[in-house]
């Protein structure tokens, strides 16, 4: 099926459900050293339209597990060396590549089927970036994992999917519900839309009544045989944490692999700069230490 979503300035973008990049075609600069880690250029071509990255990999023994860090809404472009989250990973041992999202900064494509509900194009652009990396001989190829916030909730789980050389997820204010439940509750708690936030017993029953329509991410968990993790703000006004939470308790008595934490008094923004709760960072980096070869736990 061939989806056209509008794009960032109001131009279609087509969105099909057949969008794969499991083989990128990827070039690497020569290593820039600093003081605790390399930085290595990355493009990668996904779909006709090449991604810009930036690889920044621990010094010391090789390989090292690496994650992908995953965007969440609007115009992002990659994280820089200096941001709190590149220098926790790497001064862990963790390899780190994050890229202009398609459509910004230096990837080309069009900028932003996700913020309609549309994820096809992103997860592709993700599974070429695990490709990209699962390339370099500093990277250990059985350990590249999936690190992301809030609209990465939809695009990652799928592109660990479709990829199969996904090794964990690390998500963070990510939703595990369909896609019109979250775009509901952000409406309902003011949150989207700028209204007046609708008192909690509202929210709950028009929450009760919807029908959820969009792309799922339980889905994907449910395909999923890898551990993940998810961290949550209790006072999260952009995605229903309390609904996140009912739907990763039924898969982990399903049989599935995952850890969840709800930090109550946070809101959306765990891993902002400053972010809404201190102790998510240093959760994450732990976490993915112990489910990895070779870092720091």
């Amino acid at each position: 099926m061939l989806t056209l979503v509008a794009g960032c300035g109001g131009s279609s973008v087509a969105d099909p459900d057949s969008a794969r990049c499991n083989q990128a075609p990827s070039t690497f600069g020569q290593p820039k050293p600093f003081s605790d880690h390399n930085e290595i250029a990355v493009r990668y071509t996904c779909l006709g339209a090449a991604q810009a990255a930036t690889l920044y990999v621990p010094q010391g023994k090789d390989p090292h597990p690496a994650v992908v860090w995953v965007h969440g809404a609007g115009e992002a472009a990659r994280l820089d060396g200096p941001a709190p989250l590149i220098r926790a990973l790497v001064g862990s041992g963790i390899a780190v590549l994050s890229y202009d999202k398609r459509g910004v900064g230096e990837s080309e494509g069009k900028c932003c089927p996700g913020d309609d509900g549309h994820y096809n194009l992103l997860a592709a652009d993700v599974a070429g970036a695990v490709s990209a990396l699962r390339k370099r001989p500093d990277v250990d190829h059985e350990q590249v994992g999936l690190l992301g916030a809030s609209q990465a909730g939809w695009v990652a789980p799928l592109a660990a999917v479709r990829s199969g050389h996904v090794a964990f997820l690390a998500l963070v204010d990510a939703p595990v519900v369909p896609y019109s439940v979250e775009k509901l509750y952000s409406h309902l708690t003011g949150e989207e839309g700028g209204g007046e936030p609708k008192p909690a017993a509202e929210i709950k029953r028009q929450l009760d009544e919807h029908e959820p329509s969009g792309v799922d991410p339980a889905v994907s968990l449910q395909a999923l045989e890898i551990p993940a993790l998810y961290l949550y703000g209790g006072h999260d006004l952009s995605q229903p944490t309390a609904r996140d939470v009912v739907v990763l308790e039924r898969l982990k008595a399903g049989g599935k692999d995952l850890s969840f934490v709800v930090y109550p008094g946070a809101g959306h923004g765990l891993l902002d700069v400053p972010p809404s709760d201190p102790h998510a960072l240093p959760t994450v980096v732990a976490w993915i230490g112990r489910h990895t070869r070779g870092a720091a736990s």
